[in-house]
């Protein structure tokens, strides 16, 4: 590392980089944000190989044919940090990531382009390799549109929503590359109380439920898809994130004017009662042999058959793979081959990972929780109640958005009646139901078969039996989004609104 003594600096080291950080905290830092920047290594080394691959084997045919084709190209990749600022995640990329070519690190602010150009010579790295660049984040991805010049990955993570970015980031990312986002504005992305800005920033609405930030990740793919479907672009989500304070999604870009077609058959409407919590996901269209057709609807009656309470209407949401399992599995074998001091967040990562690899392919999950509250019972546990669904032949697994969560293709119906034969075993008692209580009507109705408690063998993941790391736990004391930078930037993010604006890290 270069020798540079200054009061002016704390020196912060991560993976295989340190930077000096401003201790007026002129530029950002936030410690908590390393699960996300070791995580974003991971994924952009898993789609470097897969990509690499690919742009091999398009050489050799090339070669074939004898149309001449650069090796370098070939054998590397570019990257675009739209919103640097400190310069730690380009700085890591740099030096974790093999085969970059080059990567561009690009600010709005002056002061963060300085600390940029700081770090990277106190990184002793060439400047050829990461280029610092002060700019808005959208004009640069916009001058960046014709094929060759867009990114191989585009990085965007924002302080709060990264919807202004979506257009041109997804104009700028090469066909086949990579784009990872974060949004940390879950207080819009996940409850009831803004669905005007929601709705403004992602042309959805969210809904209340358990489910919330897999509905918040189901909303951000959806606007990604819509935006990249005005360029005749796919979207292929590889994986995606529900993290402490945020979402993060990493996603493949593809042109394919045929599969964008598909899109309204990958959007829902998310119909939820106000009473029971029961949801359902009404398609926006179907395809027949010949054609796309709108579908038939509303899916659900003007009142919940359950309890006769009236529903909440979301989305459109993304309805369809949230994951990648061939990318997911190859992205944690990495993990496993690593180690801590590769990544400070192993234990987290494998625990993520692991949990996101046996997700079934399914939208939203229920909460054994919830599902009890609602009847005023006790709680079965959590391998009860996925054997009872196992036993009578559906699928279950965890989600990793929350402790509790049960993923399952199990229509609601037989998921009330799994709970109303619980309840036939651990009664409750009638006189403390109010009258009005969803918990009457539900359980006024006989259960139309009677649930198998007994153990499946396949009630237990593994992730649960090696003792992962496995949901979400509090990273340190007031752990949190950090405010935004103080004084010069402050005052210049306050005058460029989002275009500067960025999350700490």
């Amino acid at each position: 590392m270069t020798n540079i003594e200054s009061d002016e600096f704390s020196i912060i080291t991560e993976g295989k980089a340190s930077i000096l950080f401003p201790k007026d905290n002129a530029v950002f830092y936030n410690n908590v944000q390393q699960f996300n920047r070791d995580m974003s290594v991971a994924a952009i080394r898993t789609w470097s190989e897969i990509y690499l691959e690919e742009k091999e084997k398009k050489a050799r045919k090339k070669h074939e044919t004898g149309t001449s084709i650069a090796k370098s190209k070939a054998n590397s990749f570019t990257i675009l940090e739209a919103l640097a600022a400190s310069g730690l995640r380009s700085i890591r990329y740099a030096r974790e990531i093999p085969n970059i070519d080059y990567i561009v690190a690009n600010d709005f602010d002056v002061d963060a382009v300085d600390s940029i150009n700081r770090n990277v010579e106190y990184n002793e790295l060439s400047k050829e390799l990461v280029r610092a660049n002060q700019g808005d984040a959208c004009s640069f991805m916009y001058q960046h549109r014709e094929y060759h010049n867009r990114f191989d990955v585009v990085d965007i993570d924002p302080y709060g929503t990264a919807a202004p970015f979506l257009d041109a980031a997804v104009q700028s990312v090469q066909n086949g590359g990579l784009l990872c986002i974060t949004c940390t504005d879950l207080a819009v992305l996940t409850g009831s109380t803004y669905p005007e800005k929601c709705y403004a920033n992602y042309g959805s609405i969210p809904v209340k439920g358990e489910f919330c930030h897999e509905m918040a990740l189901r909303i951000l793919l959806y606007t990604l898809s819509t935006c990249a479907a005005r360029y005749q672009r796919q979207i292929i989500p590889l994986v995606s994130c529900s993290i402490d304070f945020y979402i993060r999604v990493f996603v493949r870009v593809v042109i394919s004017a045929v599969e964008v077609k598909k899109n309204c058959c990958k959007a829902s409407h998310v119909y939820v009662c106000s009473g029971c919590k029961s949801f359902y996901l009404q398609p926006l269209a179907k395809m027949t042999e010949k054609k796309f057709v709108p579908m038939v609807g509303p899916i659900v009656t003007s009142n919940c058959i359950h309890c006769e309470n009236k529903f909440h209407v979301g989305g459109p949401i993304w309805n369809s793979s949230m994951h990648d399992k061939e990318f997911v599995q190859r992205m944690l074998t990495h993990v496993k081959n690593s180690n801590t001091d590769v990544y400070g967040t192993h234990a987290r990562m494998l625990g993520m990972l692991t949990v996101i690899s046996e997700e079934i392919d399914v939208p939203l999950f229920h909460s054994i929780s919830m599902l009890s509250s609602k009847l005023n019972c006790i709680n079965p546990s959590l391998k009860l109640f996925c054997s009872a669904l196992l036993n009578k032949g559906y699928q279950v697994s965890a989600s990793h958005v929350m402790a509790g969560s049960v993923k399952t293709d199990a229509p609601i119906d037989v998921v009330w009646d799994v709970m109303r034969s619980w309840v036939k075993l651990h009664p409750v008692t009638m006189k403390n139901i109010a009258e009005n209580s969803p918990a009457r009507k539900l359980l006024a109705v006989e259960p139309s078969f009677i649930a198998d408690f007994k153990i499946h063998e396949d009630a237990e993941p593994p992730s649960r039996k090696v003792k992962l790391v496995r949901f979400q736990q509090n990273p340190e004391k007031n752990w949190g989004p950090k405010p935004r930078a103080s004084g010069k930037r402050k005052l210049e993010v306050d005058d460029s609104e989002h275009r500067s604006a960025k999350k700490p890290g």
